[in-house]
């Protein structure tokens, strides 16, 4: 066998060995969590807690970055000034024309030249420049570790913002970093299987090369031992047009929380803005879409033609109308498609926070809201700087702090929860609320999100 294939089908055995251990070797599940009947994830893109929502009252915000604040360069020399905040839409990339021409060292506020409706430029958020970036847990090489530099470090004032207004009613958690290192690919992946791809075989023009301390010599999409960390596509469909064959990750074959689930009869969905565009192949030229936030698509058991990608792979359509119907299933995952999930350079900050909220307000008027927990999470922190180190857990992470929402009539209401989470106490409240079985080491010892509510 393989080693990669050993390693996938030790994970396999590592969840039938963990049972209920871990963080919840000791933990039953609360009186009143049975109450939950629906748990909906809702999936944004790309933004840190800082950056979105560093000025909320009584969060470990902006206030507490200290020395976090003050960016080096690769010598770890204070700058000077941050270095030009680049546009790199633009070609060759340039320098924000909107922005004072010297930015002093540290976070600045974007607001002060520009509008929550503009929209801005993407940066790198990759899984070697990300490690680059934390430093260690010092925080301080968000620029120097950037392909847009001292962009990195622009913050948003978002208190005009709906999902502040929602953050405010329920339960913000100040202490939740995304699942793993680096961008959205891997960390979708986090999010229903707790693990990383494997790419047995890759070509070697997509594998990084480290020098023998470890060190980044030329980035790749895949480790040198074979596990797939940069943005890549399902071999299976759907991919873009596009896409180089290289570039189409192999089927997976490790269980995901969708096995768990189903095992268990606990009924479940996938809902994706495009969906049905991108599965149909009549997405026209230029439609937003992104093929590598399909998690599920990557996997085995969901391949085209298999009776579970139609069971369980679903539009945007089909999701509102069943949170009309009342019909929704007990777990939901909704991911918005590319333009209204607010990643940058597709999307603006204002537009896709007004359709979270609109989703929100939907989910609150829907005949199940009464026994239902929606939790509004980003995938990844977009490559925007926070001044929180993420606790140490594997070699995939976590990552940087992001902003999560927990609303429900069980959440508690005004509260900021400091618990330390991560993508996988997602996972890990799903596990608890079902009595599942973890995944892997990670989701095993995983926090769940119970300190949000009231039982």
């Amino acid at each position: 066998m393989h080693r990669l294939a050993a390693g996938c089908a030790a994970g396999v055995a590592l969840a039938t060995i963990w049972g209920g251990a871990g963080a919840r070797a000791q933990m039953a599940a609360p009186a009143g969590l049975n109450q939950i009947e629906t748990i909906v994830v809702l999936y944004m893109e790309n933004r840190s807690f800082d950056h979105l929502f560093g000025n909320f009252p009584g969060a470990n915000g902006l206030s507490n970055a200290g020395d976090a604040a003050i960016q080096v360069d690769a010598d770890g020399k204070p700058y000077a000034a941050l270095p030009d905040p680049l546009d790199l839409r633009k070609k060759p990339p340039a320098r924000y024309e909107k922005l004072p021409a010297s930015i002093p060292n540290g976070f600045f506020r974007l607001d002060d030249s520009y509008k929550l409706s503009d929209q801005l430029g993407s940066l790198v958020h990759a899984y070697y420049q990300q490690q680059i970036q934390i430093a260690g847990g010092k925080m301080n090489r968000f620029a120097e570790g950037s392909d847009a530099q001292g962009y990195a470090m622009g913050v948003w004032d978002g208190s005009s913002l709906k999902m502040y207004d929602y953050a405010r009613k329920y339960t913000l958690a100040d202490n939740f970093f995304h699942g793993a290192f680096g961008g959205s690919f891997l960390n979708h992946i986090w999010l229903v299987c707790a693990c990383a791809p494997v790419y047995p075989n890759a070509p070697a023009k997509i594998v990084a090369r480290l020098d023998a301390s470890g060190k980044l010599i030329e980035d790749g999409f895949v480790t040198p031992d074979g596990y797939a960390v940069n943005t890549l596509e399902p071999v299976g469909g759907p991919f873009g047009p596009e896409t180089k064959k290289e570039r189409l990750l192999p089927v997976q074959t490790m269980a995901t929380i969708g096995d768990r689930l189903s095992e268990k009869n606990v009924s479940w969905t996938w809902y994706s803005g495009g969906w049905n565009e991108a599965e149909s192949g009549t997405l026209k030229a230029g439609a937003p879409f992104s093929y590598h936030h399909q998690a599920f698509a990557f996997f085995d058991r969901f391949q085209k033609g298999k009776p579970d990608r139609a069971a369980h792979l679903k539009d945007l359509d089909d999701m509102l109308a069943d949170i009309d119907r009342g019909t929704l299933p007990q777990v939901v995952f909704y991911k918005p498609r590319a333009g209204v999930n607010q990643h940058p350079s597709n999307s603006n900050v204002l537009s896709s926070d007004a359709h979270a909220a609109d989703i929100l307000a939907r989910l609150e008027k829907s005949p199940q809201w009464a026994h239902m927990a929606v939790i509004v999470t980003y995938d990844e922190n977009g490559g925007f700087w926070d001044h929180v180190a993420p606790p140490t857990r594997d070699r995939w992470g976590p990552g940087t702090r992001v902003p999560t929402i927990v609303a429900s009539p069980f959440a508690k209401t005004g509260f900021v929860d400091h618990t330390s989470y991560d993508t996988t106490s997602i996972l890990s409240l799903i596990e608890l609320r079902h009595g599942l079985a973890p995944l892997t080491e990670a989701d095993a010892k995983a926090t769940p999100l119970l300190n949000a509510f009231k039982f």
